[in-house]
């Protein structure tokens, strides 16, 4: 996690902002005493003590809603809240900066959070700023962030509820909410590069951000030459989407479904699900709100009939409460019938989870395209996966706490 690489036009383009804070002058060299010259040590110290002086005490960062956030040059402490904070600051590998946590990452590990198995034990330490969740709405505790005083709070928040939050902390409040559109999209790299340039981990960001694009580049060419008359029909359901859901909750632009050229049959609803969300972003230039989750009618997944469906496992005590109230129903879908029904493990836990869509696409790409991916072992790409990202592997864990990969079945 401390190997850090960092091309240099990206390098120049996230340390702009701490450069123009400045930083200590290199310390004079020693006279000789043997030269014969007066040491200038005194004039040299009087100029870098008045060039300190005229250094600006606080630069400005704009946030993914174009706010335009005045905060402390050197940030040396943060609060994290809301959708994918935390887990940002652990990709990013400043966790050590965090002053405290939230409820849910102090009460307990969990699986559903990919940094808790890797972070928990030091975040349970922290005391609490804020419950948690992905709503997007200001829950932070402002009594108790006041008292830790924060450099900068970075925060998961829907525009008015960082407006709110600032108000309330007198402390600067960073937005780097993302929701996704599609596989990874230029959300997550935004939010990602806005979270760096606040705290100055820009080189850990670009050799995150350059691993997953060499992931998505890998899963798009394996399957972007196979014609979609040849193509699975896919669909995936029981889909954690603020909250938990049964069989006829699915996903448009499913992003390991989008990774790999899947054809998601709920991609019909595209447009009428995400068009109006996705053309409001891409005018005003700030983060995508769409919600790509949504319920379709039974009847009409009949109709698809897709060739092989995917389910969230954690989900399945609500699809075989369905299944017996109308067994019928379930018996008459092709996939169900021939035993083409997979897991799909949940990536979303107030916001994505980053490593478990690498991972779902890779998974995704095996159980629709076998011969593009035959090279892969799935433990062993996740596992790399997660050490890319958050410096350990911890598969077994994920697996042991109900996010597993495999067959299931709907009646069982």
């Amino acid at each position: 996690m401390k190997n850090r690489i960092l091309p240099a036009f990206a390098a120049i383009a996230l340390t702009m902002p701490l450069a123009a804070c400045g930083s200590p002058k290199a310390p004079a060299p020693s006279p000789n005493p043997s030269s014969g010259i007066e040491s200038p040590s005194r004039a040299t110290a009087e100029e870098d003590r008045q060039a300190q002086a005229d250094l600006p005490e606080t630069r400005v960062v704009t946030d993914v809603w174009n706010r335009q956030v005045e905060i402390p040059c050197e940030v040396n402490s943060i609060i994290c809240l809301g959708s994918m904070a935390p887990r940002l600051a652990a990709y990013l590998d400043v966790v050590d900066m965090m002053v405290a946590a939230e409820d849910n990452d102090i009460e307990t590990m969990s699986v559903r959070y990919d940094y808790s198995p890797v972070y928990h034990g030091q975040l349970k330490e922290l005391p609490s700023a804020g419950p948690g969740g992905g709503s997007g709405e200001n829950n932070g505790y402002a009594e108790q962030i006041i008292q830790l005083q924060p450099d900068v709070i970075l925060a998961g928040f829907n525009e008015d509820a960082a407006d709110e939050l600032q108000r309330q902390t007198g402390i600067p409040v960073v937005s780097i909410r993302y929701r996704t559109q599609g596989f990874i999209d230029e959300g997550f790299h935004r939010a990602m590069r806005v979270f760096a340039e606040t705290v100055g981990a820009g080189e850990r960001c670009e050799k995150v951000l350059s691993y997953i694009d060499a992931c998505k580049e890998d899963l798009a060419g394996r399957t972007a030459d196979i014609p979609d008359g040849d193509k699975l029909k896919a669909y995936t359901g029981a889909v954690t989407f603020n909250g938990r859901h049964g069989f006829a909750f699915t996903y448009v632009n499913f992003p390991p479904f989008t990774a790999v050229n899947a054809k998601n049959v709920a991609d019909s609803f595209l447009e009428s699900q995400t068009g109006e969300a996705a053309a409001a972003a891409a005018e005003s230039g700030k983060a995508y709100i769409g919600n790509d989750g949504f319920e379709v009618d039974l009847e009409q997944i009949l109709q698809w009939d897709p060739d092989i469906i995917f389910l969230d496992p954690g989900n399945m005590d609500l699809v075989r409460d369905e299944y017996n109230h109308n067994p019928g129903y379930f018996n008459s879908l092709r996939a169900v019938r021939e035993g083409n029904v997979f897991t799909m493990p949940s990536s979303n836990a107030a916001g994505p989870n980053i490593t478990y869509l690498l991972i779902n696409a890779y998974y995704a790409g095996i159980i629709l395209y076998p011969e593009p991916f035959n090279d892969i072992d799935l433990e062993k790409k996740a596992g790399e996966i997660m050490e890319q990202l958050l410096g350990q592997s911890f598969f077994d864990e994920m697996e042991e706490g109900g996010l597993y990969y495999g067959t299931i079945a709907i009646g069982g």
